[in-house]
């Protein structure tokens, strides 16, 4: 078994009741393709970048699970089936590499190194920038 994400736009004409509802349609599509759900996210209202389906605001929902690869394109098949669903993206998740990053990241530690200190530098007259140009100007 693969774990898998899915992130998927719903249509923001449903109601809140309706939601929860297609939200439970949604797992347990992936459930009868005998995939163990992981973590789901409640929909969320997300103001989008440009409109799709002349909607400007949808609800975004995301469902991390585990399932055979063999099965994904028949939950691909369902999830094209439903009207609701304006957008989705299906990518399968490496959650062992995940796991290592974060670790990485956690126990990494953050040096500063102070800053330098800036020696504010000696004014020079203007009398020994001409001396000094001709010196190298050879007059």
């Amino acid at each position: 078994m693969k774990s898998y994400e899915l992130t998927y736009l719903i249509s923001p004409d449903i109601s809140d009741e309706d939601l929860k509802v297609f939200q439970e349609k949604i797992s347990s599509l992936i459930r009868e393709e005998e995939g163990i759900i992981q973590k789901e996210s409640p929909p969320a209202k997300k103001r989008l970048g440009y409109p799709i389906r002349k909607k400007e605001i949808v609800y975004l929902a995301t469902v991390n699970f585990r399932i055979n690869p063999g099965e994904i394109s028949e939950i691909e098949k369902k999830l094209k089936a439903q009207p609701q669903i304006f957008r989705y993206i299906l990518f399968s998740r490496k959650e062992e590499v995940l796991q290592r990053i974060g670790k990485r990241i956690f126990e990494k530690k953050i040096k500063v190194s102070p800053k330098p200190s800036i020696k504010p530098e000696k004014k020079v007259a203007l009398k020994e920038i001409d001396k000094k140009l001709e010196e190298i100007l050879g007059e």
